[in-house]
């Protein structure tokens, strides 16, 4: 067995040794005055990177090494450093070089989508906003066209944004999941808007393909996810007691039970459902108290005789 010394800085110094010509095994020994040497621990630490490739630090002692005493290695070596080096080492840095190139690429790609997506997103915040607020009127005053058809105008416009949103993703095919978080919320908005316009002039429910043909989204290319669909259609649940009661507020007794129906149909429809213990579960359990609340609105509007027959 050879022996390299590395460095000798008494009483602390590092022996390299190896007992074949492709692998290297590094241990650590320590000097006592008269005493034999003894190996303490494995050298990864024990090497800047600048001294040795990190190949030579990852070995073990070889059960062949044995303790050895001061007087053999020869006085002239004191404070001398010899340096050894392995060729696959330099190959391993270059492949991890490599590598880490490649997620820069990826990183700063990834980057420059996120950005495009947020400056149309922000574009999605406002149309939602305005058209929100086009539909609270609905609250305060009798629901008239003139109300429906402002809100309608800007369906186009959340047309077009979610073309922009499709032309994007469809530069980076199988990644639709891994950039949903940037449009998840504002589309539970737009389902919500979308089926509460549709449920004000039809009494019924929009469904997910007919939304995605409203705004001329391919399934197959970008597509409303059903998850958000659903959770769009609960928040579409927490309005209807709120406008129930503004409509009986403003003389409209018989619209609390149209929405009794509606919401007992929807609620019906949701108990198919096997719901896990996530965020579309939790907005399913407070379906029932909506249903609950409007069902007390007609009891109090029925026992009043203010129904119509």
């Amino acid at each position: 067995m050879r022996v390299w010394v590395v460095a000798i800085t008494p009483p602390i110094f590092r022996v390299l040794c190896t007992s074949s010509s492709s692998f290297w095994h590094c241990c650590c020994c320590c000097w006592r005055p008269r005493r034999k040497w003894r190996c303490v621990a494995s050298l990864r630490s024990g090497f800047g990177a600048a001294t040795l490739p990190s190949a030579l630090s990852v070995g073990f002692v070889p059960a062949c090494l044995k303790p050895i005493r001061l007087r053999q290695f020869p006085t002239v070596l004191t404070r001398t450093r010899f340096y050894c080096s392995n060729p696959s080492s330099s190959s391993a840095f270059l492949s991890m070089e490599e590598q880490f190139q490649q997620f820069r690429f990826q990183l700063e790609e990834s980057g420059a989508v996120r950005e495009k997506l947020r400056s149309i997103i922000a574009n999605l915040d406002n149309t939602t906003r305005l058209m929100h607020a086009q539909l609270l009127l609905v609250h305060h005053s009798p629901l008239t066209p003139e109300i429906l058809s402002k809100a309608k105008l800007h369906v186009e416009t959340l047309r077009t944004i979610y073309a922009q949103l499709a032309e994007v993703i469809k530069g980076c095919p199988g990644q639709y999941y891994r950039y949903h978080d940037h449009w998840r919320n504002q589309t539970h908005t737009v389902v919500f808007l979308l089926t509460f316009l549709h449920w004000l002039e039809t009494a019924g429910l929009l469904s997910h393909t007919e939304i995605e043909t409203l705004l001329c989204l391919k399934k197959d290319e970008f597509g409303i996810d059903v998850e958000d669909y659903l959770v769009g259609l609960c928040n579409l649940s927490s309005e209807m007691p709120r406008y129930a009661v503004n409509q009986v507020t403003s003389g409209n007794y018989d619209c609390p039970k149209r929405v009794s129906a509606f919401l007992s149909d929807l609620y019906a429809a949701f108990r198919i459902l096997n719901l896990r213990n996530d965020l579309l579960r939790k907005r399913f359990d407070g379906m029932k108290y909506d249903l609950k609340k409007v069902e007390e609105v007609l009891y109090d509007v029925k026992i009043r005789g203010l129904l119509s027959t």
